[in-house]
């Protein structure tokens, strides 16, 4: 299956409080996009790669890797990484979070595999966490699950999708998809340590579990 595998790494995360946006912070030595483009080469070495990055930080990217803008929410920038690989032919489209270092081989080959029977495919974990609603009362924590990338889908339902004009309720890839009306999207088995880098304590986890898998 010829694949193209989109990284949002345009996001400026000042929240995170770090000098530098979270995805460019070093992790071992090695900014976290790094990590996640090494990731996807190992698992997918025929997928065209594609990262969306502000143009000042375009010197860390690997030879072979397609540059786009970044835009001023997610889904624009998906837009324009989509623009700017559209002459590209592939039969699947992933996209994965920049700030995802330690997307594991099995993550991706789940969604891949699984769009031989579906329109698209999200690895999804349990949640763990007891949860109550806004006004207190109790939420039944089995009923959910949470969402990580990358989230893949065939190329030609993605493109289709992103015609849609924007909307707010667009809170992942899947949702664009879902408002397209292509629902058939599998929920496969994510991983743990699959974790986004959201805080500084998220690094010094990465670096644990980095060391223990080594």
């Amino acid at each position: 299956m010829k694949a193209i595998v989109i990284i949002a790494a345009g996001g400026v995360g000042r929240r995170f409080g770090a000098a530098v946006p979270k995805q460019f912070c070093k992790l071992q030595g090695r900014e976290v996009l790094l990590h996640a483009i090494d990731r996807f080469r190992r698992a997918l070495p025929q997928a065209t790669i594609a990262v969306v990055i502000d143009p000042s930080w375009r010197r860390l990217l690997p030879a072979g890797v397609i540059a786009a803008d970044p835009g001023q929410t997610r889904w624009q920038s998906v837009a324009n990484a989509l623009k700017a690989t559209a002459g590209t032919d592939a039969d699947a489209i992933l996209v994965h979070d920049g700030a995802r270092p330690l997307v594991t081989p099995e993550v991706i080959n789940g969604v891949v595999g699984a769009l031989a029977e579906h329109q698209g495919a999200i690895p999804v974990v349990a949640v763990t966490d007891s949860l109550r609603r806004i006004d207190g009362s109790p939420a039944d924590r089995s009923q959910f699950r949470a969402v990580q990338t990358p989230q893949a889908f065939r190329a030609d339902l993605l493109r289709r999708a992103y015609e849609l004009p924007y909307s707010e309720s667009f809170t992942d890839d899947a949702s664009v998809m879902t408002a397209a009306g292509f629902t058939d999207i599998a929920q496969t088995p994510g991983d743990p340590c699959n974790i986004k880098i959201t805080n500084p304590l998220d690094l010094q986890i990465a670096e644990v579990i980095l060391r223990n898998n080594s």
